[in-house]
């Protein structure tokens, strides 16, 4: 039988971080469910480095979420991935996404969190307390405000938790999440 991983997003996730963990996964033959505050057609960004001080952000493709939180029983899944770019502002918000992310972190199942997923984190700050992670620069301060530790290297696996700065990292981040699903 096939692992079965949930990836939760949004609107204006990073293209990159949602598509390259999506199609890795189903390459490998996971069973992939893509979980957002409404099941919809989710809109997607490109977040790109350019001459600015910050990232720039443009319109991506359109990718479908196959469920709602709210139809989400965590129980069923072997492994989370959570995208960063702007969705985890928001999708944090849902009294749902909470306890699915919470779940997951208690049964010791294998967790992926990039770049602005760190943002979702911060709703379970007891469970993350103590815990070394990285993720996207700019998200340090609140990494730090829950009680874990930010870790300067762009990958880092803390147990059953790989956590990446940004999209550039896609390769070792899946490479070591998929190493974790496998065991």
């Amino acid at each position: 039988m096939s692992k079965k991983v949930l990836i939760v997003t949004g609107d204006a996730v990073e293209a990159l971080e949602v598509y390259y963990p999506y199609y890795r996964l189903l390459e490998e033959g996971f069973e992939v469910t893509i979980a957002a505050p409404k099941k919809k057609k989710l809109h997607t960004v490109v977040h790109d480095f350019a001459d600015w001080d910050t990232y720039v952000e443009k319109p991506g493709y359109l990718i479908d979420a196959h469920a709602s939180f709210a139809e989400i029983d965590p129980t069923e899944y072997d492994g989370l991935v959570i995208p960063g770019g702007r969705a985890p502002e928001y999708i944090r918000l849902d009294e749902n996404l909470p306890k699915i992310v919470r779940h997951f972190f208690e049964a010791n199942k294998p967790v992926a969190a990039i770049c602005h997923a760190s943002l979702i984190l911060e709703t379970i700050p007891d469970v993350m307390k103590g815990r070394s992670m990285t993720a996207y620069i700019a998200c340090k301060p609140g990494v730090e405000a829950i009680g874990a530790n930010y870790v300067s290297e762009t990958i880092h696996v803390d147990n059953n938790f790989v956590s990446a700065h940004a999209w550039p990292d896609l390769p070792a981040f899946m490479r070591e999440f998929i190493k974790l699903l496998k065991k």
